[in-house]
C-alpha cells in the first residue's frame, strides 16, 4: 500500500478529523478518491459522446425542423391517436 502526502487548510484538516472521528480516515479518503476518479471517467465518457452527437449533427445535411415544428407534430399526432381511440381533451 503507498502513502500519499497533501497539504490542505487547518480548517478542512479539522472538519475532516471531526466528521469522520470514529472512522478508518484512509478508506474515507481512498473511497474519496475513487469517486473523483470516477467522476472524471464520467465526464470523460460524456464529453466524448456530446463530441461525437455534435460531430454527426454537423454532418447531417437533412432539413432543419424548428421546435414549435416539432411540438405541432406531437400534438397532431397525438390529437389523431385520442380521436382514434375515443378521448377527448380539454
Amino acid at each position: 500500500m503507498a502513502t500519499m502526502s497533501f497539504s490542505i487548510p487547518d480548517d478542512v484538516k479539522d472538519r475532516f478529523n471531526k466528521a469522520f472521528a470514529d472512522a478508518n480516515k484512509s478508506a474515507v479518503v481512498t473511497k474519496l478518491m475513487l469517486d473523483a476518479l470516477d467522476q472524471i471517467d464520467h465526464k470523460r465518457r460524456s464529453d466524448k459522446a456530446v463530441r461525437r452527437i455534435l460531430n454527426r449533427h454537423a454532418k447531417n445535411k437533412g432539413p432543419y425542423i424548428s421546435t414549435e415544428e416539432i411540438l405541432r407534430t406531437r400534438d397532431q399526432i397525438r390529437a389523431e391517436s385520442d380521436s382514434a381511440h375515443g378521448i377527448r381533451r380539454k
